[in-house]
């Protein structure tokens, strides 16, 4: 009970009389690439989420942050 091969081809004659072969390329070509931007971005985000885990650049950014607060805390008090 599956598709043929007949099935198939009789498909992809369709196919192609219904796009044409250059409109199929070009759909073929910019799927190809958006597959890559999106395996990219998934390997960065993978990467990034490593480097969050960094215990000394998470106690920077506390740090960075603390100051922002405490600065403007400053700021409020003595206007």
């Amino acid at each position: 009970m599956g598709i043929s091969i007949w099935q198939l081809l009789i498909l992809l004659v369709i196919v192609v009389l219904l796009f044409g072969t250059k409109r199929l390329r070009n759909m073929g070509s910019d799927l190809g690439s958006a597959l890559k931007n999106f395996r990219s971005a998934v390997k960065d985000s993978g990467e990034e989420s490593e480097e969050n885990r960094d215990p000394e650049k998470i106690a920077k950014q506390e740090r960075v942050i603390n100051g922002e607060v405490a600065a403007k805390e400053k700021e409020k008090t003595n206007p």
